[in-house]
């Protein structure tokens, strides 16, 4: 009944629905409940260590026997700038002293770690169907580890250069991440955030552009929105801020209320939060030193300086300082079981589909 099984039948689920993997607010609870509803569960591995993604991935395969995608991120480390982190806590000082810190207090720097040897040799341990990156693609010596292991690969692009560059080196699969896309650009031949196109202008020219299958990603929320990617040629959909207040999800109480609340003008783009361009809803320290500040350290260096506001704001029920990342669609998320609602989103694609056809 889809217009396109080419995901289906390649990463052997009963839907073509990706979560897409969102670090921070989600663990195997949420992949194993969209699993069982017959989508593609993906887990975030950028913010774990080796070790607890291994045990994430163990919770995961006692509970269900689906597929599994494991994302990375392939940024290029760089180390912090200490000039630059002066700067920043300078440029922070203020929100300290509202909250009675020290700006002057050492701090555990922020744990965003690009693909690397320990992690390729989970992925040979563990032998997940799939694997996807952002930022890229790993190096090609490990990308061919990947590989060996049995793994499809897919990657984010954020313009047709890079979907062509995904394909030309290595990505089985491309994943089209159109601006209204919650969460960190997966921008790696670009830092123009202004030239990139919305999701449903990149999808109809990522897929005359490549022959891999493309996923859509960004702005798909229900049903009409994965008919109308289809329509566009995809083969299938990534949603994620749909999925944020499902009860599996980890966003936290005062969180829940913030996505309840949001609407189609609370999402910005913002480099303040990490060091890079990421969509989510806006907060206080994104209003007032952004949502594009210059003196943000590079990524992820910047998120180092706000965990203790971020901590205290929370201890107080606030979101002045927690990233929110979450699409232009947000508003249109359900508090329902995750699986409940991968086959609701199937099932009104499939009507609204069958309407057009019809």
């Amino acid at each position: 009944m889809w217009p396109d099984r080419r995901l289906i039948d390649l990463f052997k689920t009963e839907f073509p629905i990706v979560l897409a993997p969102m670090a921070g607010v989600m663990d195997a609870e949420l992949v194993i409940a969209v699993a069982q509803g017959g989508g593609l569960g993906s887990l975030p591995c950028a913010m774990l260590s080796a070790e607890k993604a291994r045990e994430q991935v163990n919770i995961i395969r006692r509970r269900v026997s689906s597929p599994v995608n494991l994302n990375f991120f392939c940024h290029k480390a760089v180390d912090a700038d200490p000039a630059r982190e002066a700067t920043w806590r300078q440029r922070l000082a203020p929100y300290y002293r509202e909250h009675g810190l020290d700006p002057d207090a050492p701090i555990n720097a922020a744990n965003r770690a690009p693909f690397d040897a320990a992690f390729c040799a989970v992925v040979e341990e563990l032998k997940p169907e799939v694997v996807s990156f952002h930022f890229g693609l790993p190096e090609p010596k490990l990308l061919q580890r990947v590989k060996a292991a049995g793994a499809i690969v897919m990657s984010s692009a954020t313009t047709v250069k890079e979907a062509i560059w995904l394909e030309e080196n290595g990505a089985d699969v491309v994943i089209a991440q159109g601006a209204d896309a919650g969460g960190h650009r997966a921008m790696f031949l670009t830092e123009n955030i202004s030239e990139q196109p919305g999701t449903f202008s990149l999808l109809p020219q990522v897929v005359d552009a490549v022959k891999a299958p493309v996923v859509a990603a960004g702005g798909i929320a229900d049903g009409r929105g994965i008919a109308a990617a289809f329509a566009l040629g995809a083969a299938a959909v990534q949603i994620g801020s749909a999925y944020l207040r499902c009860p599996e999800s980890r966003v936290t109480p005062q969180g829940r209320v913030a996505l309840a609340q949001a609407s189609d003008e609370s999402t910005v783009i913002t480099n303040v939060m990490t060091g890079r361009p990421a969509r989510g809803v806006a907060n206080r320290v994104m209003r007032e030193v952004g949502p594009i500040s210059p003196d943000a350290p590079a990524f992820p260096h910047a998120a180092t300086a706000l965990g203790p506001l971020k901590a205290a704001a929370e201890k107080q029920g606030k979101v002045d300082f927690t990233n929110l990342w979450a699409g232009q669609a947000v508003r249109m998320g359900k508090e329902m079981p995750a699986a409940e609602l991968t086959r609701a989103l199937a099932g009104a694609a499939l009507a609204r589909m069958g309407k057009l056809a019809g």
